[in-house]
């Protein structure tokens, strides 16, 4: 009778330093794979009571980091350089493995890791509350992961064990490096999943009533129906969209879509890919931190009172299925879209 290896980290202590979406999915996951984690957070805070509520063992972060063989740090991007210089530099022991699910920080040297520890990274491609729906189904999100110093020898097998402990080895890992995971997924943020979609949306609800169209039609043509095509995307691609929609939308697709989306704007995304690459972006984005985020809250606030915002959260109030609360159906089948 064949038994399943022996997770390489399954004699270490892993301090999980963080516990929102991503850190609170990593750390239940690990758990229930029958790793010893820790929790490591500013005392008194909600996420302090969540962890504990959850049944973990919750100290303040010097205290989670001290003694740990692994140290996954899940904070946000920016307060991860003070972090890492006035907790975990002066804590981590010689040979343990300090892990981040982006590279942002290292790539752009904005933590220089010391040199006696394995450093490494394990990327879910998924937040983390599918990370821990998936792991709670008998699945797993794919991860992709890096290793960028090896002391120990065993900087692989250790971020392959971290993979399997969040469910990532039963789906998918894929070997990349900081500086590829890095740069690819700032672009994707930027130029096609958060910046490209918002903005096309946007402007296409400006367009529609620039033209005398309806808000509450504009809205749901260009950002309620969205989601129809993108789940179609995640579930099968280009081949899968063009299945159940129309042949006048696949048509409009052929024929318009360039129109919108051209050489043009290819060129401007390579330009954001250069600024990324170069350092231009993380440099403007530690400096707006640095200045308390003026600009960021500024535009924050702008995309926030947006009509599209002001129609979408009236329209949105008439939808219950919606709300976090509302209890969902199994999904009805797919019929043609356009």
């Amino acid at each position: 009778m064949s038994t399943a290896p022996t997770n390489p980290l399954a004699k270490s202590r892993i301090a999980v330093l963080g516990y929102g979406s991503q850190g609170r999915a990593h750390a239940l996951n690990l758990r229930d794979s029958g790793l010893d984690v820790v929790v490591g957070l500013r005392p008194g805070g909600p996420t302090w009571q969540r962890a504990e509520a959850d049944g973990f063992a919750v100290v303040e972060p010097a205290n989670a980091v001290r003694g740990a063989d692994l140290v996954a740090v899940l904070t946000p991007d920016m307060v991860q350089p003070t972090l890492y210089r006035e907790v975990i530099e002066p804590n981590i022991k010689p040979g343990a493995a300090l892990l981040f699910a982006h590279g942002f920080n290292v790539h752009f040297k904005q933590i220089t890791p010391r040199t006696d520890i394995d450093v490494i990274l394990v990327a879910p491609k998924g937040p983390g509350a599918l990370v821990r729906s998936e792991y709670e189904r008998g699945r797993g999100v794919p991860c992709i992961w890096a290793v960028h110093q090896d002391v120990s020898g065993h900087a692989e097998a250790k971020t392959k064990g971290y993979a399997d402990g969040i469910g990532g080895g039963r789906a998918m890992i894929i070997k990349t490096d900081f500086k590829e995971e890095t740069e690819t997924d700032l672009f994707g943020e930027q130029a096609v999943l958060c910046g490209g979609a918002s903005e096309l949306v946007i402007k296409g609800f400006e367009t529609l009533v620039e033209a005398g169209y309806q808000p509450e039609i504009a809205y749901y043509e260009v950002m309620h129906e969205l989601k129809l095509i993108v789940d179609l995307f995640y579930e099968g691609g280009l081949k899968r969209m063009l299945e159940f929609v129309s042949e006048t939308a696949q048509y409009g697709d052929y024929v318009s879509g360039p129109r919108v989306v051209d050489a043009g704007t290819k060129a401007r995304m390579k330009e954001v890919l250069t600024d990324i690459q170069d350092g231009t972006f993380a440099r403007n984005w530690t400096a707006e931190y640095a200045a308390g985020l003026p600009n960021y809250k500024r535009l924050k606030q702008a995309d926030l009172d947006h009509p599209i915002e002001v129609v979408g959260a009236k329209l949105r109030a008439q939808m219950p299925w919606l709300q976090p609360s509302a209890v969902r159906a199994e999904a009805a089948p797919l019929k043609k879209v356009g």
